[in-house]
């Protein structure tokens, strides 16, 4: 029998190197793709490189950004507690679940990439025929991952990602410690994004489903659903 569950990995970074304002997890990344998986019949589990709390990106909290669902989750004490008391990626079991979910948020880009116990759990979702999603900067979470032949998972897979593009005009260029653009490129991806930034854009590719910004998170859910109950 197949696992029924989703693993959700969120971020514990929230500083910039020089911007007062804090970084996280964006809200939205999360809740959005939870709606949809949830309502699909999945259990979700959280956790992160670290385990324990995770910050919430200030920006993402902004009327701009927020929706009734969002704002909902965030009143929802059941669910701020399962926010607040992620698991330690070291103490996952990856054998219980069928697709791990990398959500975004600038944090992201400070702890999903190189962690060791992110990438074993990651790897081995995907070598039992699980699935592997990210959203946005969630993508850096997908850089270390490799296949048993030590190849980089995504080297040939078309995927998607926060573009360099977006990164500019979200005035965080001189922030961030890399432009995932460009290190998705550098280890062989065939990265793809849309016509204009910030809309919603979703690639497929097999078992790998991703989404290139925050707008993309309802797509991702509704692809990897689509994904697993064609196989």
């Amino acid at each position: 029998m197949k696992p029924n569950k989703v693993l959700i990995i969120v971020t514990n970074h929230s500083k910039y190197p020089s911007r007062t304002d804090t970084t996280g997890l964006w809200v939205t990344e999360l809740t959005h793709f939870y709606d949809i998986v949830k309502e699909a019949g999945f259990e979700m589990d959280f956790a992160s490189p670290q385990g324990g709390t995770t910050p919430l990106d200030e920006r993402s909290l902004g009327w701009l950004y927020m929706d009734k669902s969002a704002k909902a989750h965030l009143n929802d004490s059941s669910f701020m507690e399962k926010l607040n008391n992620t698991k330690a990626a070291a103490d996952v079991n990856p054998s219980e679940y069928i697709a791990i979910y990398f959500t975004g948020g600038h944090g992201t880009m400070w702890d999903f990439r190189d962690h060791p116990a992110l990438k074993k759990v990651a790897e081995q979702i995907y070598s039992q025929g699980g699935y592997v999603t990210s959203v946005c900067h969630g993508a850096a979470g997908l850089l270390s991952l490799t296949l048993p032949d030590g190849k980089p998972l995504i080297a040939g897979k078309k995927l998607t990602g926060f573009s360099n593009t977006e990164e500019r005009l979200a005035g965080l260029r001189n922030e961030v410690p890399f432009f995932l653009e460009d290190e998705l490129v550098a280890l062989g991806a065939d990265y793809q994004k849309a016509l204009l930034p910030f809309t919603s854009y979703t690639v497929v590719d097999d078992r790998l489903v991703t989404g290139q910004n925050f707008n993309s998170s309802k797509t991702v859910a509704k692809a990897l659903l689509n994904a697993i109950k064609e196989k």
